[in-house]
């Protein structure tokens, strides 16, 4: 089902390269600091630099002309680009069970990203494609195990996180990738980490937004009655679906209807924990992402795999794996993007990796739930891809 074979160049690991930038500030960051001239975000940002909080507080969707000087950036965007369609659409059998999708898009020549969705049993959509320039970057998007157009469909035997990661080997060996940027957000934050530790050589840079380290705080935080003080009305459905005698641990008994022999029961359990997560993922309702609430298919995907993951903790040997292991990965420039009221995955996860991994760039977006979606989190997002776009091609062999 391939049009085309691209033509594929080796990949130098630039980003090992320390950088010729310059600092404004102290922050452990590749990417200069500036002032926000703006009224009110000000005296946030005055604040941020008075107790000398060693992050940076993101204004690009107030004031995105207050940002970083042109001379040192001169190629960055932060507006999505436009839409494109895929030059490639495939699939690849990863094991006796498990196919799965993949497509490519941009430049079939260009520097390879991969995009690791959220979930897990999000799927991919074709807005992902709209973070990274499609003249410079040669976009592979995936559907992972059970997710998506992947097959079979919301299954669950073989699909662990040690699956996926060696999924993306296989589909970066298949693709004769020596390396390539790693960008995932929520779940694919997680997946990305996992992987990147698992495999340092092959990454040489990572976008990641809205961490996720599924540590049981975290579930606990969202599935058991943490985020409902800020959206009661969005809990009680979710909550109301399991009997009282039931509701010790949601995620138990959400995994006892998900894996019912019953169908409805199945579809009933899925749209709830969808809807759920879908209702709490805009700083502001979003209407388009609660309507996926009400796609059964989609819903016992996500809500199915999601759950086998959260109950098995991740299929990780310890609660904090992923911190753990950080040592393996700091060599790796990486860009975080967080919203500062993510209740789906909270800031504090990712203030525990800024905390263990301070050379990587922390961008805190202050009006900002969940969502890639968000403005100023989209914005962030772009402007990332375009930054490193910049060191890769100041770095590469002339």
């Amino acid at each position: 089902m391939s049009h085309g074979v691209a033509t594929i160049l080796p990949i130098p690991n630039t980003l090992s390269r320390p950088l010729s930038l310059t600092r404004t500030s102290s922050l452990h960051s590749f990417f200069p600091n500036k002032n926000c001239k703006t009224p009110g975000r000000r005296n946030l940002v005055l604040l941020s630099q008075s107790h000398k909080l060693d992050y940076y507080t993101s204004e690009l969707q107030v004031s995105p002309e207050t940002m970083e000087p042109k001379e040192l950036f001169p190629e960055i965007s932060r507006r999505l680009y436009p839409d494109i369609e895929p030059y490639s659409t495939c699939f690849l059998k990863v094991s006796d069970i498990h196919t799965i999708y993949y497509e490519q898009s941009g430049n079939p020549d260009g520097y390879p990203v991969v995009f690791l969705h959220g979930g897990p049993g999000g799927g991919t959509s074709p807005s992902n494609r709209k973070f990274f320039d499609p003249n410079f970057y040669r976009i592979i998007l995936f559907d992972q195990r059970g997710a998506g157009r992947s097959t079979p469909h919301a299954f669950l035997e073989e699909n662990t996180t040690w699956d996926l990661i060696e999924d993306i080997e296989k589909l970066r060996d298949h693709l004769k990738i020596p390396e390539w940027l790693v960008f995932g957000g929520s779940w694919g934050s997680t997946l990305a980490l996992a992987y990147s530790e698992s495999h340092p050589d092959k990454v040489t840079g990572m976008v990641l937004r809205g961490i996720f380290l599924l540590r049981k705080k975290e579930i606990d935080w969202f599935y058991e009655g943490g985020a409902a003080a800020i959206f009661p009305d969005a809990w009680e459905p979710f909550r109301d679906l399991i009997p009282e005698s039931e509701r010790g641990c949601f995620v138990d008994a959400y995994h006892k209807r998900l894996n019912s022999n019953d169908k409805e029961t199945q579809y009933a359990a899925a749209r709830a924990w969808t809807k759920w997560e879908m209702m709490t993922a805009h700083l502001l309702p979003n209407e388009v992402s609660i309507k996926r609430g009400d796609d059964d298919e989609f819903c016992l995907a996500f809500a199915r795999i999601e759950n086998h993951y959260f109950v098995n903790k991740g299929f990780f040997p310890s609660d904090s794996y992923l911190l753990d292991n950080i040592e393996k990965i700091k060599h790796i420039k990486t860009v975080i993007v967080q919203g500062r009221y993510d209740v789906c995955c909270p800031l504090m996860s990712a203030w525990d990796l800024h905390k263990a991994w301070p050379e990587a760039d922390l961008r805190v977006v202050p009006d900002a739930g969940h969502s890639a979606n968000e403005p100023g989190i989209s914005q962030e997002l772009v402007a990332a891809t375009d930054k490193l776009k910049c060191i890769f091609k100041e770095n590469a062999p002339k």
